[in-house]
């Protein structure tokens, strides 16, 4: 069940309780005003929560995703989510901060992994296990997303995403994310392709992870690392908090957290206090 459907449900019962209490004659009593923190998410399809279902939209929105259980909170006003599927910092930047202003008071970005071409990584080395014949074509994905870390030409997007966040809500305290890793690691093994492709994966996702790491601290915003939250919930684990279903290759869920893995991301930014009173 979702968290949307949860509030409604909620909204009902309260409006159920006051209908009958006007209908007795009872004296209606004013709720104790909450002094709920405005929140906005933003970022890509880990954000919006592709993988979780079901799906309000083409951008793959969730109400299973993170920003949907701090909605749950008694603290947190969900403003919105604005997160899309297959979004780069530059598109969050570009269609994504419309709803910011003086008076939001938390942002978080999850953000970062297209502007890598993830996708074409996953697509084009998952052929090659199988093929031989798409090797070039996984290591030309691989060396285009290293390149993107090394020069730091990653961690200066995500500077400049979070500095124009910033200017739009002055005000916010800025949450930046990260990306779990999608396998448990695993020492590689020349003779296995599987681990070494878990190996290439699990290094770029720390360089990853890393240059919004850099890229928080050099712009007073706050990093939330998920990696520890998903050990031994990897794809190749016995409970997986990664889709990866081998039947339908194409599947848009694949590669992506599923409910469990939201609620370990709503875990990982809960213990650093990214929504708690500012």
């Amino acid at each position: 069940m979702g968290s949307l459907k949860l509030r409604r449900r909620r909204t009902s019962l309260a409006a159920g309780i006051a209908t009958l209490a006007m209908a007795v004659g009872l004296a209606a009593v004013p709720a104790q005003a909450v002094d709920k923190t405005k929140y906005i998410a933003l970022g890509d399809s880990y954000a919006a929560g592709q993988g979780a279902g079901p799906y309000l939209d083409d951008c793959y929105r969730s109400e299973n995703t993170y920003s949907e259980l701090a909605a749950e909170s008694k603290a947190i006003k969900l403003v919105t989510n604005a997160a899309c599927s297959g979004k780069t910092t530059q598109d969050v930047v570009n269609t994504q901060l419309r709803k910011l202003n003086k008076s939001t008071e938390l942002v978080t970005i999850t953000a970062g992994g297209n502007n890598l071409r993830v996708g074409a990584i996953f697509t084009s080395c998952a052929a090659a296990m199988v093929n031989p014949a798409a090797g070039p074509q996984c290591e030309a994905a691989t060396a285009y997303a290293a390149g993107e870390i090394a020069s730091k030409k990653l961690a200066g997007d995500v500077v400049a995403m979070i500095r124009s966040v910033k200017a739009a809500a002055p005000n916010a305290k800025v949450v930046v994310t990260g990306y779990p890793y999608l396998y448990d690691p695993v020492a590689p093994d020349q003779k296995d392709p599987m681990s070494l492709f878990i190996n290439k994966a699990t290094q770029l996702a720390d360089g990853l992870n890393g240059s919004i790491a850099a890229a928080a601290w050099a712009t007073g915003a706050e990093y939330v690392d998920v990696r520890a939250a998903f050990a031994g919930h990897g794809i190749n684990s016995a409970a997986p908090w990664v889709n990866l279903d081998l039947s339908a290759p194409t599947s848009p869920d694949n590669f992506h957290p599923n409910a469990k893995g939201y609620e370990a991301y709503f875990a990982s930014l809960n213990r650093a206090k990214a929504y708690s009173a500012r």
